[in-house]
């Protein structure tokens, strides 16, 4: 099978640094990763990263704007092995299953993944105006999208890929789970029983 999904670039567009910015850049995400693995993510502001790195904030700044996307930055990485799941992994994840087989292996595979990074997820949730526009989030709709067009087709499939990716939203999964204590394997199940009911 051919997989038609579209290719975006991982993280967004590469931009060309000076070594002493890419050097920079490095330094404040070690500096980041340690701060959240050694206090967590609600102790990582512009302020913390910049002494923990050594520099002023006016650095961090340049490199990442705001302590979005600073956070944003940190997840990079594994949101980068996880869409090469996606991507171009093994099946049923990746190419060489059916859309439906696809579909419903990517809501658990999304689940596993942002519970396994879910203190940096819910830190860097972006306000709402922005939540939409981070090229994740982007990529990971333009996926089902393509999954949902190729199994419904005539369908529209960009609304229903924001009403299936709803259900799988990182606020709402932590409410369900920490908040009333639905067990994530419950969460899982739902998104498959959601993709049978709506693909038959």
């Amino acid at each position: 099978m051919i997989d038609s999904t579209p290719r975006l670039p991982l993280a967004g567009p590469e931009r060309q640094l000076r070594a002493d910015a890419v050097r920079n850049r490095a330094l404040l995400l070690d500096a980041a990763a340690r701060l959240a693995e050694e206090r967590g993510a609600a102790a990582i502001t512009m302020e913390t990263v910049a002494a923990a790195a050594g520099v002023g904030k006016g650095t961090v700044s340049r490199r990442f704007g705001d302590r979005n996307g600073l956070l944003q930055a940190l997840l990079d990485r594994s949101e980068r092995r996880f869409q090469e799941s996606f991507l171009s992994g093994p099946a049923p994840l990746g190419p060489g299953a059916d859309p439906i087989a696809r579909l419903r292996a990517f809501g658990p595979a999304l689940l596993r993944h942002e519970h396994a990074n879910l203190d940096l997820y819910l830190a860097a949730e972006p306000v709402p105006g922005r939540r939409f526009s981070v090229p994740a989030r982007q990529l990971r709709h333009r996926h089902v999208v393509v999954l949902l067009r190729a199994a419904l087709p005539g369908a529209d499939a960009e609304l229903l890929a924001h009403t299936l990716l709803s259900s799988l939203d990182v606020v709402l999964v932590d409410h369900l789970v920490h908040g009333h204590g639905m067990p994530l394997a419950r969460v899982e199940a739902g998104w498959s029983d959601l993709v049978d009911r709506l693909l038959g």
